[in-house]
């Protein structure tokens, strides 16, 4: 008898790990099936409410723009973008001006690496502790991603005469094809030797680029971009200039700028700062629950329309 029981309890408790076995197993399979609809969900609301987290961004700047033509901080288009929910996924960014930051374009005027921007990159990986080195294999892969222009031919006009044949005088002034893709952003210069993701985090705060070349605006600027960017600042007196900026006094003009630098021996045409911005990006995120779909979008503002939508990247 106490046999039979023994094995009755030892049966009872098979039957009971294999039912919950069962159980387990179904109650995974249901987890994943809810996951599965959660991520659809978010797939097909998410992309309406980033469409409509980028329109209302659009209309920010635009709005920003008929208000007032200064870019600076605290402006509405600086604080925390909320769209109007999609179902239950809800959209919230924020915008960024690209225009605070070194822009890599700058790097290439007509074909060839411009020696002040190269200066002024060089400069800025300098205080933000990036190696000499990386910096001028950041400008290399730069100037590759543009048409070149033959050394022979800088400074040189081309007589009026072009046969269209090989002997023509004119073929050794013809743009040599870019030998690699052009940057869109600053991952694509991730496989770069020496540049890691903290390198590279590092960057994104201080540099950017833009398919056009521009200036940078001191109204947004850092102290780091601001120093290099204007030759002789030093970074103390850089803090010291965006401090009293961020206090509340704005550059109004670029002349207000250039007198506030308190550098009489610098020439105003040597510094290329300006007091605003065309060119905006938009970090934002469609979210469901705690799932979220992220989103990245360049923007650039015209006068009196919305802002063109340069590139989108969503998944980012």
């Amino acid at each position: 008898m106490a046999r039979e029981e023994g094995m009755a309890v030892i049966s009872a408790l098979l039957i009971a790990a294999v039912v919950a076995v069962i159980a387990a197993g179904m109650i995974e399979r249901q987890g994943g099936l809810t996951r599965q609809l959660e991520n659809r969900q978010l797939a097909l609301q998410g992309q309406w409410a980033l469409e409509g987290g980028l329109q209302l961004s659009r209309q920010v700047l635009l709005e920003q723009r008929l208000h007032d033509p200064l870019v600076r901080g605290g402006q509405p288009w600086a604080r925390p973008i909320l769209g109007l929910p999609s179902g239950s996924v809800q959209f919230d960014g924020r915008l960024e001006d690209e225009q605070g930051k070194f822009n890599l374009r700058n790097l290439v005027v007509d074909g060839q690496l411009d020696s002040e921007a190269l200066a002024t990159f060089q400069r800025l990986c300098g205080l933000i502790g990036v190696d000499t080195r990386l910096a001028m294999a950041i400008a290399d892969q730069v100037l590759d991603s543009y048409p070149r222009r033959p050394a022979e031919s800088v400074g040189k006009v081309p007589p009026g005469f072009d046969s269209g044949r090989l002997t023509s005088p004119t073929v050794a002034a013809q743009p040599l094809p870019a030998k690699r893709p052009m940057l869109r952003n600053l991952d694509g210069l991730a496989a770069l030797k020496g540049m890691d993701g903290q390198t590279l985090r590092r960057l994104q705060r201080f540099v950017t680029v833009l398919p056009a070349l521009t200036w940078v605006n001191g109204n947004t600027a850092s102290a780091e971009v601001l120093a290099a960017q204007v030759p002789g600042l030093s970074l103390q007196q850089a803090a010291a200039l965006v401090a009293e900026r961020d206090a509340g006094r704005w550059f109004i003009n670029r002349g207000d700028f250039v007198n506030r630098l308190r550098m009489p021996q610098l020439a105003t045409a040597n510094v290329r700062v300006g007091i605003n911005s065309d060119w905006f990006r938009l970090h934002g995120q469609a979210r469901l629950g705690a799932r979220a779909l992220p989103m990245q979008a360049l923007l650039r503002q015209r006068e009196g329309q919305l802002a063109d939508v340069i590139w989108t990247r969503v998944g980012a």
